[in-house]
């Protein structure tokens, strides 16, 4: 008797067609979520292929990690046969993305007031680094946003900002592109009519800094940078313990105080009556944590593992990103697919990538498609947008396409 196929994760947006002019991370963020919830996603490069195909460095990952499940096209918008064929191709979806700057897309009539004046129910999304403003037209990254929105200040330390560790802002930025694309999505179903929606790196990292306003707005005092913040918990920081390892212990309640003393076997502290609530301990925090710091000095990292966790206390090893990949945790859950490579020295290799971190009916969504080859899906697209032979040839030889 044969067994039953394997259960296949959901698709919400199979059948939904994406059209994304995007580079970089914010925009292909934004098309990534969306082909991984099963849409269509064809994405309209330049003949030599999208730039981050060639970077090097910090950008190495970009393409592969947020291109995956998309299809990819090839045109020169430049050229009137181009623009043309993106156009036609634009009118074919039911959601167009672009992060380009503004009014870029205008000249080729790609814009949202174009295109939805032509197809009324489609979805235009704008990836920006500014919503419509003062700012609108200034040139944005990550690093400019975290800069002057406040997210390096709180990073580094007092006097050195500090940009995150990842493109915070880019990603976030896409994600909530994705979420107002859903919906205007929604929206259709009921009035029939698409609408154009905008998500911006600025406002997004204004929106992380929002519970440091509110600290403020409340208290009327600054908030300090993280690494000199004012702490809500005795008991939240990374300790130096033998051999030079470090791990991250917290006790945030008085119930988990209680726990870690028990833990460690510091019934003295438990008992002692200066360190009874949480208040109380964060007013002490200056003479406990040294104590604290002497006392583990001498445990490993392992071995506070082992307790933290016997206990159900909050803790955390610090981990590198490449040390990712042996984390059990992951592996037991297939939470990193195997992909292959397009671009460079190691096209057609294969690595692991993480999937997006959300389950639908108790499953993650797979990967579907490998990150595509310049132009892959040009023929294949031509042809279903009508055109012959004899003219993807032409457009071909005219190096309106590739």
């Amino acid at each position: 008797m044969s067994s039953a196929p394997a259960p296949t994760a959901p698709q919400p947006l199979a059948g939904l067609r994406v059209v994304e002019f995007t580079h970089m991370v914010m925009g292909p963020t934004c098309g990534m979520v969306l082909a991984d919830l099963g849409a269509e996603v064809i994405k309209v490069e330049p003949l030599e292929g999208e730039a981050t195909r060639r970077l090097l460095g910090a950008g190495t990952g970009f393409f592969p990690m947020f291109n995956r499940n998309k299809g990819s096209i090839a045109l020169d918008l430049r050229h009137p046969q181009g623009a043309e064929v993106a156009r036609r191709l634009a009118l074919s979806a039911d959601v167009v993305a672009e992060n380009f700057k503004p009014g870029t897309l205008d000249k080729f009539a790609l814009d949202a007031a174009s295109l939805m004046a032509l197809n009324p129910r489609l979805i235009h999304v704008s990836l920006k680094g500014f919503l419509p403003g003062p700012y609108e037209h200034r040139t944005a990254l990550d690093e400019v946003v975290q800069m002057m929105g406040g997210l390096a200040y709180m990073t580094g330390r007092p006097g050195d900002p500090l940009r995150a560790g990842s493109s915070v802002n880019d990603i976030m930025g896409g994600m909530f592109g994705a979420i107002a694309v859903l919906g205007a999505l929604i929206q259709r179903g009921i009035t029939g009519r698409g609408m154009a929606v905008q998500s911006a790196l600025f406002e997004n990292n204004v929106f992380l800094m929002g519970q440091h306003m509110l600290q403020f707005a409340m208290s009327g005092r600054p908030p300090a940078p993280m690494p000199a913040r004012e702490s809500p918990w005795a008991i939240y920081d990374v300790f130096t313990v033998a051999g030079g390892e470090q791990i991250f212990l917290a006790a945030v309640s008085d119930a988990q105080f209680a726990s870690f003393c028990d833990a460690l076997g510091f019934a003295d502290l438990k008992a002692d009556p200066r360190y009874a609530t949480n208040n109380q301990r964060v007013r002490e925090r200056p003479a406990l944590m040294p104590l604290l710091r002497e006392r583990l000095s001498t445990w490993t990292a392992g071995e506070l593992a082992t307790r933290f966790e016997a206990a159900g206390l909050p803790f955390a090893p610090i981990r590198r990103p490449e040390e990712l990949y042996d984390d059990p945790h992951l592996l037991h859950t297939g939470a990193l697919a195997e992909l292959t490579l397009s671009d460079g020295e190691r096209a057609g290799q294969s690595v692991r990538a993480p999937l997006l971190p959300i389950t639908l009916d108790h499953r993650q969504l797979p990967l579907r498609h490998d990150p595509p080859t310049i132009g892959a899906d040009t023929d294949r697209l031509l042809r279903e947008l009508g055109f012959a032979e004899q003219d993807i040839a032409s457009l071909r030889e005219a190096r309106a396409v590739a």
